[in-house]
């Protein structure tokens, strides 16, 4: 039988699941390995379709030999690819990291922006790896990352009803204070990878079992 808790306004159930996710993920943070904003950029653009763990690896010899936006910029593409071959989808994103790092070199004195409007314009950017960027490197909060787990555990807690990240993320930010807005990123990553799982997600060891309408068809 459903839980009352299930039924709790939207804005008032997303304050208990924040509450609790940070009872069992206090430990939430970005996993990306990055000194600067530039190296943030890259990692983030490279972890479309790819684990974090495999980025990191990557980026390890990555940024030795790639350390300006000039680098990048000039880089030969066949190399660049090879550089990154092992992240999935190598050869389009060497060429977005080229052309992202030209218009960085060209238009921005090499320098990552800090507004939404200016990193959108990159090539290769899209709103999840701005407000990664802007969140963690500038400590700019203008929106939610969407990734793959943020937008599979919005859907299953009914925080939104569409497939479309944008969309998500407007639900979200709807229903999310704003001061928090970052940080149910990190938590809501977190408990994917732990508990709610794509193939097998584990909802009877979930914190969030009585606020989730899914907890009781999935578990």
């Amino acid at each position: 039988m459903k839980k009352p808790e299930v039924y709790l306004e939207t804005k008032e159930r997303v304050l208990k699941i924040i509450e609790l996710l940070e009872k069992v993920h206090a430990d939430a943070k970005i996993a990306l390995n990055y000194t600067n904003p530039l190296e943030l950029l890259v990692a983030t653009m490279l972890s479309a379709q790819c684990t974090d763990e495999r980025v990191n690896m990557v980026t390890k010899a990555l940024f030795k030999k790639y350390k300006r936006a000039e680098d990048y910029a000039q880089a030969d593409l066949k190399e660049l690819g090879q550089d990154i071959k092992s992240t999935g989808f190598y050869r389009n994103k060497a060429k977005n990291l080229k052309k992202c790092c030209q218009m960085l070199v060209e238009k921005y004195d090499s320098q990552v922006p800090k507004t939404m409007a200016e990193l959108l314009e990159l090539p290769g950017v899209a709103r999840k790896t701005a407000n990664i960027v802007l969140s963690n490197a500038f400590g700019v909060v203008e929106g939610i990352a969407v990734d793959t787990h943020v937008r599979r555990l919005a859907q299953r807690l009914g925080l939104s009803d569409t497939d479309d990240p944008d969309k998500i993320e407007k639900d979200l930010m709807s229903i999310v204070p704003r001061d928090k807005w970052a940080r149910i990123t990190d938590l809501l990553i977190f408990h994917g990878r732990r508990v709610c799982t794509a193939k097998k997600p584990n909802c009877a060891a979930c914190v969030l079992n009585k606020f989730c309408p899914s907890a009781f068809t999935l578990g």
